[in-house]
């Protein structure tokens, strides 16, 4: 229930941030209806040096996404919300449990494009009824470049790694807007206070940074294992370790972290049976059970395949060979991306003698090249 407004309309920026705060966003902020030259150019850059990889959809809408008033000419303020989602405990110590899955922080609990989306709708609606605002609500899937907006808005800043940074919640915010024909004053933008730190940069387990504040989504986990569809390069899977859906590395060693407080929201909390649930397991999922364990989180939009294929790399990065019986029998699944993952696997935890074996037994039968070319030791992302 939203709490009474005690603001007058004489001072809708208070208005909406009352509201925005009692609906349970952790931090609002105003900003005009464009982007800055920085972040125009960076989109330019990203784009021209083809760093979105699989992702079409940045260069179709990138004129858009490089201007609000593109994308809805009414606009003129832009309300921009902040939800925090850090963890409780350390991510990154997952990482030492080869045997278990390895799952983003952002991933483990509700599908936060449903929890923020429903608030961010309320308070469009109260903008409306309140101030007479025509008002559109963005999360994610539309065209916009969230992060330089809440760094306009003052919410944080664009760190090393790309992501926003918060000197209240680290590196740990779920964004949305709100796009407004309402002239707000904007606040103002935060600063860059990143300074000489070069922690992100430096853990990321494929080199996904060519430099600060640049990111090549094709070498980046996160992208590998949620974005792209086809098989993912040999040259990065010994990196990916137990990492299944996402990365949080970059995110978790971010020093403002120590500020951050874990998120208050019960809905984003990891589910247990999520959070460090078994390889073992995982990897005997059909797509019922798949879809069954994942309903209402963001894994699910990934499908069941791309994910079995990522579980399998984990499996083979595992170095336990009781493992194997587990990939060996999805040698048979009827998904190309899961057969030539199972094979890369068992190449890892086999000795020479086993896997020829099997190789002389499936390899006859064997109708994709990509499949094939994995049972020769060669790469299924090249085929």
């Amino acid at each position: 229930m939203l709490a009474p407004a005690r603001p007058s309309i004489e001072d809708p920026k208070a208005l909406i941030r009352e509201q925005a705060l009692a609906l349970g966003f952790d931090a609002v902020g105003f900003a005009p209806a464009s982007q800055s030259a920085r972040a125009r150019q960076g989109l330019v850059e990203f784009l021209e040096q083809g760093m979105q990889g699989d992702m079409g959809w940045l260069a179709q809408r990138s004129e858009k996404r490089a201007d609000p008033q593109a994308l809805w000419p009414e606009a003129r303020s832009v309300v921009v919300l902040a939800m925090n989602y850090g963890p409780a405990e350390d991510p990154l110590a997952l990482l030492e449990s080869r045997e278990r899955a390895a799952i983003s922080v952002y991933a483990r609990g509700k599908d936060y494009h449903d929890f923020i989306k429903s608030r961010l709708k309320a308070l469009a609606r109260l903008m409306a009824e309140r101030l007479g605002a025509s008002v559109k609500v963005f999360v994610d899937t539309a065209p916009v470049m969230e992060k330089p907006l809440a760094e306009s808005s003052g919410i944080g800043w664009q760190g090393k790694h790309t992501n926003l940074v918060s000197r209240a919640h680290g590196s740990w915010l779920f964004l949305g807007e709100i796009f407004s024909d309402l002239v707000l004053e904007p606040d103002a933008p935060e600063t860059d206070h990143c300074g000489q730190c070069r922690r992100c940069l430096d853990i990321c387990p494929t080199a996904a940074f060519p430099a600060p504040y640049r990111l090549d989504a094709r070498r980046c986990i996160s992208y590998l294992t949620i974005e792209h569809k086809g098989h993912i390069p040999r040259e990065f899977r010994e990196a990916m370790g137990n990492r299944i859906y996402g990365c949080d590395d970059c995110l978790a060693v971010c020093p403002w972290n120590k500020f951050a407080k874990a998120s208050r929201h019960e809905a984003l909390w990891p589910r247990a049976e999520i959070s460090a649930a078994r390889l073992a397991d995982l990897a005997e999922l059909d797509d019922a059970g798949f879809r069954q364990l994942f309903a209402g989180t963001a894994i699910k939009r990934t499908g069941r395949d791309r994910f079995l294929r990522n579980v399998l790399i984990a499996i083979g990065n595992s170095g336990e060979e009781a493992l194997a019986r587990v990939a060996q029998s999805r040698l048979s699944d009827p998904s190309p991306l899961i057969r030539a993952m199972a094979v890369w696997a068992l190449a890892r935890l086999l000795n020479a003698d086993s896997f020829q074996l099997l190789r002389a037994r499936h390899l006859p039968t064997e109708s994709d090249p990509a499949v094939s070319a994995e049972w020769r030791g060669e790469d299924a992302a090249t085929m």
